[in-house]
């Protein structure tokens, strides 16, 4: 007995391990944003598609992964996902332009997509339905806490390196990681062995071709191309979605939409994570651009919040286990919500000791949505579907991420240009700007407390 349960602490912690390193990779180089620049001569609009670009491919990536599961055994598709990201990671080291540079995050990106949803999938999948909350806090906590720690990973990196240094420790990591892998991950999934549909993972490349064009709006561009994308990407992703419902085998099975606790957990994880990425991408620029801090204490600014997230994620599985979800979200969307609407209405009275506080509001209240949200999905499911409803839940949450991330880049840009011209002097153009960024996203963030107000109140989230 003892060996059994010493066998699945090895198998979870590695596994976790794995997703937690990926998992900085994709917020860790929003401190290192005015370096790249620097390094690469380009501007901030094009550097940023390091972070949105991997976002997307990861988008694509995720309704792949019930197929992965049901068609590979778990061992060897958790070490091709490590090998890919290593792969990806000496690309990105050896990188001579940025060009180069952005296909290793492409390849890194592959790895994350398809881990992301397979992870969660085989920790509800090993989970007693009644222990979901607490094992999912553990995941919550892998998640967005390694979301929060990149900032701050990349800001000690580049106090004391380059900005190459912070893949080296990447690497590392994961090599490190597939070693133990050999000898602790086992194939604990069922597998179903099927066809893939190639005609609905091309159509699913329309998500790449939609956050495209809402990242060229306000910019000057050949807008008669963005609008053909705009349609073919839509007509592709229609035929994806159409071809979801009428396979016996789907790609990605949609028709877990059709439950409706299942559907509110869908937008209250996604509405969360724009929150948490959206202060993990956006406070280290208002540091370093509004407050003049350097990257480095740009990065340890996220530090506080990381903590609170990290002993919050945990607590809360338990919490929504014990008191059942709607409470625990409510709770979480309010934090949310308050953290947004104090940074909207004194923006222009913020120091860097406030905002670190509100950071950690947000994030906090995170720690009560997300995963809880994952969880009260997955509950809402029969046991063969879960595998399909974590992509679908993941894969929503990271376009909107995407968008979230996108649309606040947009926003920042263009509000901080329309004010310059208006006559507004440089830094009350850039508080302008953020402080649209702020009203913005707490007008989404009601939205999910409207939401989470609709949730059917039941402990085991049975719908």
């Amino acid at each position: 007995m003892q060996t059994k349960q010493a066998q699945r602490f090895w198998f979870i912690a590695v596994l976790l391990a794995g997703t937690f390193t990926m998992s900085i990779s994709q917020s860790s180089l929003s401190t290192a944003y005015p370096t790249l620049m620097q390094y690469f001569n380009l501007p901030a609009a094009t550097i940023q598609w390091l972070t949105t670009g991997f976002m997307l491919v990861m988008c694509v990536m995720m309704p792949v992964s019930p197929w992965l599961l049901k068609n590979i055994p778990f061992k060897r598709l958790f070490l091709g996902v490590l090998l890919i990201f290593d792969l990806g990671t000496l690309i990105i080291l050896l990188a001579p332009n940025f060009a180069m540079m952005l296909t290793g995050r492409v390849l890194e990106a592959v790895a994350v997509g398809v881990l992301f949803p397979a992870y969660q999938s085989v920790m509800l999948t090993i989970t007693p339905e009644t222990k979901r909350g607490s094992t999912m806090g553990v995941a919550g906590l892998v998640m967005g806490s390694a979301l929060a720690v990149g900032p701050i990973i990349s800001g000690i990196v580049l106090r004391f390196t380059t900005w190459q240094g912070l893949f080296i420790v990447f690497l590392v990591i994961i090599t490190l990681v597939f070693i133990a892998s050999l000898f602790t991950i086992k194939s604990v999934m069922t597998l179903a062995p099927s066809s893939v549909d190639f005609i609905s993972i091309v159509c699913s490349v329309g998500i790449i071709g939609v956050l495209y064009v809402v990242n060229q709006i306000g910019q000057a561009g050949n807008w008669g191309f963005n609008l053909a994308l705009l349609a073919v990407s839509l007509v592709a992703l229609a035929i994806f979605v159409r071809r979801q419902f009428q396979l016996r085998q789907p790609l990605l099975e949609l028709r877990v939409l059709k439950t409706f606790n299942y559907d509110l957990a869908v937008l209250l994880t996604a509405i969360s994570y724009i929150a948490l990425i959206v202060v993990t991408i956006i406070f280290p620029l208002y540091y370093q651009k509004v407050l003049g801090v350097s990257p480095f204490i740009s990065g340890m600014a996220l530090v506080p919040g990381a903590v609170v997230l990290s002993v919050l994620n945990p607590l809360t599985g338990k919490l929504a286990d014990r008191f059942g979800f709607k409470k625990v979200m409510l709770a979480g969307m309010l934090l949310i919500c308050a953290g947004w609407l104090i940074l909207a209405l004194f923006a222009a009275h913020m120091n860097l000791a406030l905002m670190m506080i509100l950071a950690a509001l947000i994030e906090g209240g995170n720690a009560f949505v997300m995963m809880p949200a994952v969880t009260l999905g997955a509950n809402a499911l029969p046991d063969q579907l879960i595998a399909h409803g974590t992509a679908v839940i993941t894969t929503v949450r990271q376009i909107l991420g995407s968008t979230g991330v996108a649309v606040a880049t947009l926003i920042l840009a263009n509000v901080t240009v329309a004010l310059h011209n208006r006559g507004f002097n440089a830094s009350q153009a850039q508080l302008g700007g953020y402080r649209a960024v702020f009203v913005i996203f707490l007008i989404v963030e009601l939205c999910g407390l409207v939401l989470a107000f609709m949730l059917k109140d039941t402990k085991k989230a049975r719908v």
